[in-house]
């Protein structure tokens, strides 16, 4: 069998800045297709359901990207063993991983789907939504959870398809999900012909039948193409989760699966705080996260992309060219964040009259946290980057540390102590205070001797998996892929 297309990628030679910035490229534009979609989508809700519909999208996504980050973690796990076993040239091994990740993801999506309808009420009353976001957001919540097997089933066929070093199927199907629950929103928001209005219960119906759509797409086209990973006759049974496969995609998953939770989680206390300042700042915050989904991207590419050149620079013992690609990671991220950041900030009017309309009152309101908080994800990019490259000499427990700490006792302390003379206020200036005290943590870390003198070689795609267990949920539904 000949090797999987996109691996056995030789980064340890050439220019470093040129090989990042190429290399990163195709990441980034993944991302940026995924979160448009997201985007686009909470246009047609603000401007035709108004801000409380706004609103309640924000808090459900949060409720979402912590559904997902549950057991997306166990996808990348999955992911690095089926990329192992094609490395291999071992194909039923990497099909047998691959039938117990699905098997388990439906499992999964079964349970939590199922747990999700049911308490739909009691998580949003955690999260003190507002009257109006808590109607729309109930309604909202409990279409996506219909759809969670088939959401959960595409993610996990896209992520073991690109473990087996096909980026481009899992892309193909992205296109097809995105174009098409962004032509059904407004259809079935507003409604048109004999189609009926159904408001905030239409975008999240738009969603799912793109995931339906999407999950039959992709099984079919597996199997029409007779791809390596299908599964037929007596390789059926591989569906219902072997122990050693479920036992490593556990304890390589719950890690990285850990890491996203602990995020995602500080994400919904987030949403708590800000919901209880009422309707408008809810909605201008859910606006400007939308923003901030974008402010992340470059860095979480430049991530990616450093953790696997920075795994064969190990490998091939070359130190000093680690440490360059470390620095030459954290001045692209510099640029590209700072750039980007500086650019959402000066046009962030009209890009946030987008979502709520020119006349709403939460646009001035948007504008403040953005010009508070915004420059918090250009610190954030530098940790990102610096994780990336220790987590290539498999170092997997700092970043959940060091996460832990600026997202709980840095970033609520700051609330906390300084919402009496602040206000509001105190929430937004806790970003950019807690990624300051993750990138002053990262750097003690990365200058630590001691990781690198038990650094081992992490594989390439292992490494990049693990890049988006950083990312934090900002606007979006799912984890970025």
């Amino acid at each position: 069998m000949a090797g999987p297309p996109g691996r056995g990628r030789d980064l340890t030679s050439g220019p470093i800045l040129k090989t990042l910035v190429l290399f990163s490229a195709p990441t980034l534009a993944s991302n940026i297709l995924q979160s448009l979609n997201g985007s686009i989508n909470s246009i047609w809700v603000g401007r035709m359901l108004g801000e409380g519909a706004l609103a309640a999208t924000a808090n459900a996504n949060v409720v979402m990207f912590l559904v997902f980050a549950a057991a997306f973690g166990f996808g990348m796990a999955a992911t690095v063993k089926i990329g192992q076993a094609f490395g291999a040239r071992d194909v039923l091994a990497a099909r047998r991983t691959f039938g117990s990740a699905v098997g388990f993801c439906v499992l999964l999506s079964l349970v939590v789907g199922t747990l999700g309808w049911l308490f739909a009420p009691e998580l949003l009353t955690a999260m003190a939504a507002p009257g109006e976001t808590y109607a729309y957001a109930l309604t909202y919540l409990r279409v996506i959870f219909i759809a969670m097997p088939a959401s959960m089933i595409t993610v996990m066929l896209g992520m073991g398809l690109r473990g087996g070093g096909d980026a481009a199927t899992p892309l193909k199907f992205m296109v097809m999900s995105s174009v098409l629950d962004v032509a059904l929103n407004p259809l079935l928001i507003g409604g048109f012909g004999p189609i009926p209005a159904m408001g905030i219960a239409g975008a999240a119906l738009a969603t799912a039948i793109a995931s339906f759509v999407s999950m039959a797409g992709i099984v079919a086209y597996v199997y029409v193409k007779d791809l390596p990973l299908r599964l037929r006759g007596p390789e059926l049974k591989w569906l219902w989760p072997r122990r050693d496969e479920l036992g490593y995609i556990l304890t390589k998953g719950l890690p990285m699966g850990a890491q996203m939770l602990v995020i995602s989680a500080a994400g919904i206390i987030v949403i708590g705080l800000v919901n209880r300042e009422g309707l408008l700042v809810s909605a201008a915050y859910g606006a400007a996260l939308q923003l901030w989904t974008y402010l992340q991207m470059p860095a979480m590419a430049i991530s990616a992309a450093v953790s696997a050149m920075a795994a064969q620079a190990i490998g091939a013992g070359l130190d000093e060219r680690l440490h360059r690609i470390s620095r030459a990671g954290v001045m692209l991220n510099l640029t590209v964040t700072g750039a980007l950041c500086a650019l959402i900030l000066l046009f962030d009017r009209p890009a946030l009259e987008l979502f709520l309309g020119a006349a709403s009152p939460a646009v001035d309101e948007a504008r403040h946290i953005q010009f508070l908080a915004s420059w918090s994800y250009v610190l954030f990019g530098i940790t990102m980057v610096l994780f990336g490259t220790m987590r290539a000499g498999g170092v997997v427990w700092t970043p959940l540390i060091i996460l832990s700490i600026a997202m709980y006792p840095v970033r609520l302390g700051f609330y906390y102590a300084f919402y009496p003379s602040l206000g509001a206020d105190a929430l937004w200036l806790a970003f950019p205070v807690s990624s300051a005290v993750a990138v002053a943590l990262s750097v003690h870390a990365y200058r630590q001797p001691q990781w690198r003198d038990r650094a081992r070689a992490v594989p390439d795609e292992e490494c990049e998996e693990e890049t988006h267990a950083d990312a934090d949920p900002a606007g979006r539904m799912a984890p970025s892929l």
